[in-house]
């Protein structure tokens, strides 16, 4: 059983490795933020929770589980704000190219509407 877990934890981490080399080049490659932004969070986060799983079943020790799943918590709860963070900053710097969006729904808000103090 022991080396059954092994083999998967093996594969986990292979499967992980790849992912986050996925990642990084398509953060290279890609032409525009958003198109990076996608290639940063989707890939990365599911190749660094396959990373961590793969870890889980090779380690199988308590407090090497509980410090993996704290990482793995931080890791999704972080990943999804940062890309949100990096959108909106791209779409108000106008940093992006708005022909590649299907909808834009902030095209309709006045630009200073949701700022304190604006007239």
């Amino acid at each position: 059983m022991a080396t059954i877990a092994d083999w998967l934890g093996a594969v986990c981490l292979v499967a992980g490795a790849l992912l986050g080399l996925a990642a990084a080049i398509g953060v290279l490659r890609f032409p525009d933020v958003l198109s990076r932004m996608h290639a940063a969070t989707k890939p990365q986060v599911l190749g660094a929770l396959l990373l961590l799983i793969g870890i889980a079943v090779r380690l199988r020790s308590s407090a090497d589980l509980g410090m993996i799943l704290l990482v793995a918590v931080f890791q999704l709860a972080t990943a999804p704000v940062a890309a949100q963070m990096i959108g909106r900053a791209a779409y108000r710097s106008g940093r992006l190219d708005r022909s590649l969006l299907d909808a834009d729904e902030l095209a309709e808000r006045e630009p200073d509407a949701g700022r304190p103090g604006a007239a």
